[in-house]
This record gives structure tokens, C-alpha cells and sequence, in this order.
């Protein structure tokens, strides 16, 4: 079948520099797209219609367009805008951490309305002030609710960084294309990448698996 596998080794720091680099972008990219979520989500529910609109917009566009175009506006068109320029880092960060937060925000959405309101009236009776009904009663019961969520969108953004590799990025695809140019064998490199991608997501999965496990533990005490 003309395989020879034995190349992989040789470029092993390759592929250990580029699975760092994949958990850095997707970690990043989660982070900052959660913070961004969160604010978004309320505005979603709030009762004035300016800022609904205003969301609901942006959920429209970051759900609309490919994110490869998001990343390459990022990369290419903001410093002609601003005159400045970013790294691959930055620029990843920025573009998914904002098409992130577009998906996010919906989940989140999502659970803080399968919250039932009558625990928020008798918080609210009893006299906690609204800020903390929402911090100490609804978000803990939403984030339980939307927790399969939120790992699937960690899931997919980390197949998502592969898309860095247009802008120059070496994460894990960027990686093998590196090293088809350098040993002329594309099959072995890319089944190694694929694999690798996969132990990460199953990773993930078994940690998810966990935590769901640990809260619903936790619930029945």
C-alpha cells in the first residue's frame, strides 16, 4: 500500500508544538467567548427591544458567515482598518472567541429560561436583590442544563482551529501540511493528525462524561 509510518517519528516536536498550540487557540477562544456570552445572553432576555435587536443581529451574522471569512477579516481586514497589526494568535483568538460567543449566548439563553421563574419570585420575596437571585439561584441551575452544550462547542471549536492554518498558524493541520512538503507523503501525516484530533475529542468527551456525572452526584445529596 506504499505506507512507511516510520517518517512520523522524525517530526514528532512538529506535531508536539502543534497540539500545544491547537489546546491554546481553542482554550483561549472558549474563555474569552464565554465572557462575551454571558453579557450577550442577558441582553437576549432583557425587555428592551434596542438591545435584543442588537444580539439578535449579531447572532445572525457570526451564525451566517463561514467562519474561514470571519478569520481572514480578522487577519487581514482589521489592521487595514486600524493600521496596526495582529499575530495569528490574536487574530484567532479574536475570530472565534466572537463566533463562539455567538453560539454560546444562545445556549445560555436556553437555560437561563428552562429555570423556573417562580424560584426567582420567591427569591425575590424573601428579599435577595435581583443581582444575586440571578448569581446564587439561576445561573449555577442554567450552567447545569446547558453543560452538554457548552462541550460541544468546546468540541467544536477545537476542530475548528484547523481553519488557523490559512493564516500561517502551525497547529495540528499546518503541522502535517509542513511535513507532506518535507517528505513528499501525504497519507501518514494526515492520518496522524486526524488521530490526534480525535484522542483529543475523546478527551474531552471523558471529561464532560465525568463532570455530568459529579453534578447529578451532587444533586442527590
Amino acid at each position: 500500500m506504499n505506507l512507511d509510518f516510520n517518517i512520523i517519528p522524525q517530526y514528532a516536536s512538529y506535531l508536539v508544538s502543534a497540539t500545544g498550540i491547537t489546546i491554546k487557540v481553542t482554550l483561549l477562544a472558549l474563555f474569552f467567548g464565554f465572557l462575551l456570552a454571558i453579557p450577550l445572553a442577558f441582553m437576549k432576555l432583557s425587555r428592551f427591544r434596542v438591545l435584543r435587536i442588537i444580539t439578535s443581529f449579531y447572532t445572525a451574522v457570526f451564525r451566517g458567515v463561514p467562519l474561514l471569512v470571519q478569520l481572514m477579516l480578522v487577519y487581514f481586514g482589521v489592521p487595514q482598518l486600524t493600521g496596526g497589526n495582529l499575530t495569528p494568535l490574536q487574530a484567532s483568538t479574536i475570530a472565534l472567541s466572537l463566533n463562539s460567543a455567538a453560539y454560546l449566548s444562545e445556549t445560555l439563553r436556553g437555560g437561563i429560561m428552562a429555570v423556573d421563574y417562580g424560584q426567582r419570585e420567591a427569591a425575590l420575596a424573601l428579599g435577595v436583590s435581583s443581582p444575586w437571585v440571578m448569581i446564587d439561584i439561576v445561573m449555577p441551575q442554567a450552567l447545569k442544563s446547558v453543560l452538554p452544550g457548552l462541550v460541544n462547542e468546546m468540541i467544536n471549536l477545537l476542530k475548528n482551529t484547523s481553519l488557523v492554518s490559512c493564516i500561517s498558524m502551525v497547529d495540528l493541520l499546518r503541522a502535517a501540511q509542513l511535513i507532506i512538503s518535507r517528505s513528499y507523503r501525504a497519507f501518514e501525516p494526515l492520518l496522524t493528525v486526524a488521530i490526534i484530533y480525535f484522542i483529543l475529542v475523546e478527551i474531552l468527551d471523558l471529561v464532560s462524561r465525568r463532570l455530568e456525572r459529579w453534578v447529578n452526584k451532587s444533586d442527590r445529596r
